[in-house]
């Protein structure tokens, strides 16, 4: 049984900055942001401090913080992994990276086809040999 690739992960910067973040503001969430005020930026906020809705899609824990996305962002996200780095400059307005002089940003790569067939569930043509041999 192959394992799944995580929907989302994040850089050694990005869990140093998770760390300190936690350590001054305590528990905490992501939300990647729709392109409103921020654009396209995955926005910290406190744990609780952003209402999630039905619609929201989790995508996994980033050091044990839970990172959600819109359905219809999802929709065109999904055949992808999300990569949360840090670069300089200035976080969003709403985020707890504002004001850090550093900024949470979202890079992405496309799935292996056997790596997507693998998260929807599917066997993989490889898969399908190995129970041949």
């Amino acid at each position: 049984m192959h394992a799944l690739t995580p929907r989302v992960v994040a850089t050694p910067a990005a869990l140093d900055l998770i760390a300190e973040l936690r350590a001054k503001h305590g528990p905490l969430m992501f939300f990647q942001s729709g392109g409103c005020c921020d654009g396209s930026s995955p926005m910290c906020y406190a744990a609780g401090e952003f209402s999630i809705g039905d619609e929201d899609v989790f995508l996994g824990h980033l050091d044990g913080v839970p990172f959600y996305m819109g359905a219809g962002q999802f929709e065109y996200w999904q055949h992808t992994q999300l990569i949360i780095d840090v670069v300089n400059g200035m976080g969003g307005m709403f985020s707890l990276d504002n004001g850090t002089g550093k900024r949470f940003l979202t890079r992405s790569r496309l799935y292996t086809d056997e790596e997507s067939a693998l998260l929807e569930g599917r066997r993989t043509h490889a898969d399908s040999l190995q129970e041949r041999q």
